[in-house]
């Protein structure tokens, strides 16, 4: 297969990814009774940790407006907190208090076994070449995230619409 071919197929591979990623997200926040962007902000504090508003809007690449959004009614749902950080009593942390674990299980069971049987189908060094990739890709993802984002708003002007 030619190089311009094998692009082709990964771009086809990647955007079905994608819609099945995007499919799964939000029937698991339906299942969990909130959104997926909802869900996956819960996902970036559970994966760095408690962190601030600016560091999710870095790790999302959302606009802070949207972030603060998703934070709100995660707060009012009860999923997370926000508090004043001990080292600088000027930071605001937000940290998750969380899924019950036999939801998050109930939820992502199915998919461990499917993704435990397509793993096994590779050995360590190739996991670790798809665990380059996909690392690669979402932070690629997450920086044109952030372009859309800036591009969309107020006062980019019509140039970045």
């Amino acid at each position: 297969m030619d190089r311009d071919r094998a692009l082709r197929e990964v771009e086809q591979a990647g955007q079905e990814l994608s819609a099945a990623a995007v499919m799964f997200h939000t029937a698991v926040g339906e299942r969990l009774g909130i959104g997926p962007s909802d869900w996956k902000m819960m996902d970036l504090l559970e994966r760095h940790g408690p962190c601030t508003a600016g560091e999710l809007v870095r790790h999302s690449g959302l606009a802070p407006a949207s972030v603060t959004g998703v934070l709100d009614r995660l707060q009012r749902r009860g999923l997370i907190t926000r508090g004043r950080d001990d080292e600088d009593r000027r930071r605001v942390v937000v940290t998750l208090t969380g899924v019950p674990a036999d939801r998050a299980a109930e939820v992502f069971g199915p998919l461990l076994r499917e993704l435990g049987e397509v793993h096994a189908g590779y050995d360590a060094d190739q996991l670790a070449l798809i665990t380059g990739y996909l690392r690669r890709a979402a932070a690629a993802q997450t920086r044109a995230t952030a372009e859309i984002t800036a591009a969309a708003e107020p006062g980019a002007g019509a140039s970045g619409r």
